[in-house]
């Protein structure tokens, strides 16, 4: 009987290890708890933890680590995936994408579920000074024509052409000086100065030696009178001398202009851009005075029209090809901005000017209702031809010296990318190459950037 109850007892023992050797190992697994795990953003830190928190060094909020693919039964396999927007909700798609409104990748969401928002560390893993996680909004190049119009500035000056001249016509002392001072208004016709010239003296004595002595001498008469206009004598003194048969002790000087008197630097005129701008000096007292000696064909003085003038406007590099002769031209003056008036090029002067890196372009105009101070500051809006070609908003191209880099975006964020730009208009920059239709940039390339970031681009 003991025997018995002995084999039974075996025999219970060995159906139930076998009844437990034979359930479902899937059903096992499925059992087990898997851990997750959190680290930080930023790879150099290095920090892993079993929890959600913050970085110890950098403070950011520890993002959780993918982990390798559990099986997935029939059930979940069957399930439609969709594509949602995390700031906008509303925006669901069927497929991977970007937010319409935002820009913003779509991350995957199942039907009845939530978003998942795990954020993978492949896109984090990278050089900083190369790729940049971020999800703001992107732009693309567009191709258009756009009606150029090119801002210079420049200066109001004395229109050269309109210039004259006061001259010595023989040698002499200034006996009467009748101006006083620099940049004083005077009118054709004025009288400026007397001289007494030996060389005139002797003239009119001759003249008055043919009329008493040899009267009928018309020819020799009249040589003489020619020769006392050409020394600067006018008809009126003529006559005075003829009449009264006295000779003048002097003769007078007038003015054959109206405008700006100022003092001549010398016997030659200097009539460059440079010196009709530095109207600094041009506002003081006249060096010359009653008594000083002039030589014959010096020029005295100078007489500037304010009434015609032109305005030089400073054309840099990169606009120097989009200006024309005969462009139309706004110019605002900034002493009355109120009185910005219309004209156009009327000439590009041939040679660079090293000193500002510019060519000038002149546009001359009528100064008497304007009444511009010459020397005076103008701003120009040109308007030039038309540009057709491909164009970006300015703020999406980042200046680094002599290269130009935009932020293009990449899965996960945005890589640096040297492209090849054009000329600045307006808000937009011409892109000449390193660019297709199809790439997406940054809107704001600055925003990517702070103020100890470098920049490395990839060859």
């Amino acid at each position: 009987m003991k025997q018995l109850i002995y084999i039974t007892a075996i025999l219970f023992v060995f159906i139930a290890g076998a009844c437990k050797n034979n359930k479902d190992p899937h059903d096992s697994h499925q059992q087990e708890v898997t851990k997750d795990m959190y680290t930080c953003p930023m790879p150099e830190d290095s920090v892993f933890r079993d929890k959600p928190g913050t970085c110890p060094k950098c403070g950011m909020e520890l993002v959780k680590m993918k982990q390798p693919a559990m099986p997935q039964n029939h059930e979940q396999e069957n399930k439609a995936v969709e594509y949602t927007c995390p700031m906008h909700p509303e925006v669901i798609r069927d497929k991977p994408g970007q937010c319409p409104i935002c820009g913003m990748d779509l991350v995957k969401k199942e039907t009845g579920g939530t978003a998942s928002t795990e954020i993978g560390l492949d896109a984090l893993l990278k050089p900083t000074n190369e790729f940049v996680v971020s999800s703001i909004p992107v732009t693309a190049i567009e191709k258009r024509e756009e009606q150029i119009e090119i801002e210079a500035l420049g200066t109001i000056a004395y229109d050269t052409k309109e210039v004259g001249t006061i001259s010595a016509r023989v040698n002499g002392r200034i006996e009467k000086l009748y101006v006083r001072h620099r940049y004083q208004k005077i009118s054709k016709g004025q009288r400026i100065m007397d001289i007494y010239s030996p060389e005139i003296l002797t003239a009119q004595q001759n003249l008055l030696f043919l009329l008493k002595n040899d009267a009928a001498n018309e020819t020799m008469i009249e040589a003489a009178k020619e020769k006392l206009l050409l020394l600067g004598m006018s008809s009126r003194q003529l006559q005075e001398v003829i009449q009264t048969k006295q000779t003048a002790f002097t003769i007078a000087v007038y003015s054959n202009y109206s405008g700006h008197i100022h003092e001549s630097a010398g016997a030659s005129m200097n009539l460059s851009p440079e010196r009709m701008k530095d109207v600094s000096q041009l506002t003081e007292e006249l060096s010359l005075k009653e008594g000083m000696y002039v030589n014959k064909g010096q020029s005295v003085f100078i007489v500037y029209n304010p009434n015609k003038a032109w305005a030089l406007l400073n054309i840099f590099g990169d606009n120097q090809g989009l200006v024309k002769k005969g462009n139309s031209v706004r110019i605002v003056p900034e002493t009355a901005p109120n009185k910005d008036f219309r004209a156009s090029v009327d000439f590009i002067e041939p040679f660079y000017r090293k000193e500002s890196k510019t060519l000038t372009a002149r546009v001359y105009f009528n100064n008497n209702n304007l009444k511009i101070p010459i020397g005076s500051q103008v701003r120009a809006f040109i308007y030039g031809n038309s540009k057709d070609a491909y164009w970006l908003p300015k703020e999406a191209v980042l200046s680094l010296g002599l290269d130009k880099v935009v932020f293009q975006k990449v899965d996960g964020g945005f890589k640096a990318h040297k492209v090849n730009t054009g000329i600045l208009h307006m808000e937009h920059i011409q892109i000449i190459s390193g660019l297709t239709s199809t790439d997406s940039v940054a809107v704001n390339a600055q925003y990517l950037m702070d103020s100890e970031s470098f920049i490395k681009v990839k060859q």
